[in-house]
């Protein structure tokens, strides 16, 4: 079983590769076809390329690095990692497309000459290793959350070349150049739109809040329920990523007993958290008759108590 795993780890690492080393030419061969044939459609997919081969490889290395591990330095592990590397990607990616939304705009006030068959050509070459690259992924992508998010921004980076191809086409035939920074403003709308809900989701784990969904009153509600528990406050939930729940709490059980009576209730907490909840690590306060008045949220003016 072991002997698999590691086959198929080494496989996704070359399929990883080749489809970075695909989109990194993908993205000169767009840069130097954008600049030569002044298509600001193609320089738009150029710099989507280039953000989404900055992302495979990052990932990659970032998903190396949360497998590291938990150590003195970092007691809950390095599973953040790849949490930073998509928001900082993310917000990278929404600048450049806002820098093309304005260039497209002063294109559309001021149309330049384009040279819509190299415009074709080099759009046509990108749609064949896109889809290139999502053979490559396709069969991982079937099984591996990592690799279906690359397989989707291929497909995405897929869509694009098509949109630019039927561009170069108007372009050729009728000599409508408007239609490059159209679709410029088109794909790099498109892109925003896709980075933004990951910005917020990543952001939110960074800022260490509890998902949206999370029922502390029903959490209580169902802690109270168990043998000996009188009260619960003080809960403070957090992700590490978007996996992993983290959950602390003072419970005040309602005699005093054996560290070992005590760790039967803990068992019981940590079942009812985990499966109900799905809070993948609990630190239990246990308390008699300290804070039992208090409130379940801690507020007191402070961030933490």
């Amino acid at each position: 079983m072991g002997k698999h795993t590691h086959g198929d780890s080494t496989v996704s690492g070359q399929r990883f590769f080749w489809v970075t080393t695909l989109n990194i030419l993908i993205t000169v061969v767009e840069f130097i076809g954008g600049g030569l044939s002044g298509s600001l459609s193609l320089v738009s997919d150029a710099f989507h390329n280039l953000s989404d081969s900055a992302a495979i490889a990052f990932s990659y290395v970032a998903h190396r690095i949360s497998k590291k591990p938990q150590d003195s330095k970092s007691t809950y592990g390095y599973r953040r990692a790849q949490i930073i590397v998509a928001f900082l990607n993310s917000i990278v990616l929404i600048m450049i497309c806002v820098g093309l939304v304005v260039e497209a705009i002063q294109r559309i006030s001021h149309p330049e000459p384009i040279n819509g068959k190299m415009m074709l050509i080099v759009s046509i070459v990108g749609l064949l290793a896109n889809v290139l690259s999502a053979v490559l992924l396709n069969a991982g992508a079937q099984k591996n959350l990592n690799m279906k998010a690359t397989y989707l921004h291929i497909m995405s980076d897929a869509l694009s070349s098509v949109a630019i191809i039927i561009g170069g086409i108007l372009i050729q035939l009728y000599n409508w150049t408007l239609v490059d920074p159209a679709i410029t403003i088109i794909v790099a709308l498109y892109i925003i739109y896709e980075a933004a809900p990951i910005i917020r989701q990543t952001f939110k784990i960074l800022m260490e809040e509890a998902p949206a969904d999370i029922d502390y009153h029903g959490m209580k509600a169902d802690l109270m329920k168990l043998d000996n528990v009188l009260g619960v406050h003080h809960i403070h939930a957090w992700q590490i990523d978007e996996h992993n729940l983290i959950v602390s709490l003072h419970v005040n059980l309602k005699e005093d007993m054996c560290i070992s009576e005590a760790e039967t209730i803990y068992r019981e907490i940590d079942e009812v958290l985990a499966d109900k909840y799905e809070v993948s690590h609990v630190t239990i306060q246990a308390e008699a008759k300290r804070g039992v008045h208090e409130k379940m949220i801690y507020d007191q003016g402070k961030d933490l108590p």
